[in-house]
């Protein structure tokens, strides 16, 4: 069977994690809302609490004191919608369920619903946003058959890498084609960011390659290198240099490219799995969450491991997106 080409892997490795790490987040989430609504279920006993603190946090939670049927009082902190109604020293309606000998409480009013929305409506925008990942793949993959389909002509390619941003999500340097009209005194260049290819380590100056593009001005181009390689292009083509991106001709050392996602350094005495770059970058991402759903949302371990996995993800998704060169 013939192996999957590297730009093919970085897609299958981005859609891979958007939808695992999306399954995890969606399946972590989701297991704590049921738990949620079966307790509420059973909170059928009903009290009359007292507000002794209002507006905590930045979602203005409340602090209630409350007393279950047995007499044992309890103070505990709400999230609620209605800020306004609820202050210091109004009273407040709990539910709990009276066959436990510790009640957890519950707003007894049914329209507050906080707490159920912080675990549903993050699983909503996090599939949102796992569609809009995967359908940038699907783009394109679109985009690179469309302009495939094209009629070619020769051109004279240049790579070059750009050490500035060429997004605002970048998280790798973006490499680019200056594609120039083959035989002509001076001729307006075309520049067309590329996915990184392993044979695009051996190009060495201006090369001949066969240009695959409509006649609109706002299409790829897709390059077939003299030995059959078709470099995958991201983005549309350019009539001018991209900003905010320095770029430099494209020169990298290696010894072998015999695997074409594996980097290969002249003074390293191991190599990398090509996907190493990208389980740094989750183990970032995972770190990242952690610190801050302990830090910044409430510091519960729901909210800790939803946001580790939130993090690793989406970084995940971002790497294998910015198209990294090994």
């Amino acid at each position: 069977m013939r192996r999957p080409g590297p730009a093919l892997r970085v897609a299958l490795l981005g859609v891979t994690a958007t939808l695992t790490g999306f399954a995890l987040f969606a399946g972590w989430l989701g297991f704590h809302a049921y738990t949620h609504e079966q307790a509420r279920d059973r909170a059928t006993a009903r009290a009359t609490g007292v507000v002794v603190e209002d507006d905590l946090g930045d979602t203005g939670d409340i602090r209630v004191r409350w007393k279950d049927g047995t007499g044992r009082e309890h103070v505990q902190r709400f999230e609620i919608y209605d800020t306004d109604r609820y202050t210091k020293g109004r009273r407040f309606p709990v539910a709990y369920d009276p066959d436990e000998t510790d009640p957890r409480g519950f707003p007894g009013d049914p329209e507050e619903t906080a707490t159920e929305d912080d675990l549903f409506v993050p699983v909503l925008l996090a599939g949102v946003t796992a569609l809009g990942l995967c359908l940038v793949w699907v783009r394109r993959g679109l985009r690179f058959l469309r302009a495939a389909r094209q009629p070619s002509r020769p051109m004279t390619a240049t790579v070059h890498c750009g050490t500035g941003s060429a997004s605002p999500f970048a998280l790798s340097e973006s490499l680019w084609l200056r594609l120039t009209e083959t035989g002509a005194s001076d001729p307006p260049a075309v520049w067309q960011r590329i996915m990184w290819h392993p044979v695009i380590d051996g190009l060495r100056g201006p090369v001949e390659v066969s240009a695959h593009h409509g006649t609109g001005s706002r299409g790829a181009v897709t390059v077939r290198l003299t030995d059959g390689t078709r470099l995958v292009p991201l983005g549309r083509r350019r009539q001018v240099a991209p900003r905010r991106v320095l770029l430099d001709e494209y020169a990298v050392v290696r010894t072998s490219l015999a695997d074409s996602f594996t980097p290969v350094d002249a003074t390293a005495r191991f190599t990398r799995p090509w996907w190493w770059p990208g389980a740094r970058v989750a183990a970032f991402g995972l770190v990242l969450g952690t610190v801050a759903g302990a830090l910044l949302i409430g510091g519960s371990l729901v909210a800790a491991v939803g946001m580790a996995l939130c993090g690793a993800t989406l970084l995940t998704a971002l790497w294998a997106l910015s198209a990294p060169r090994p």
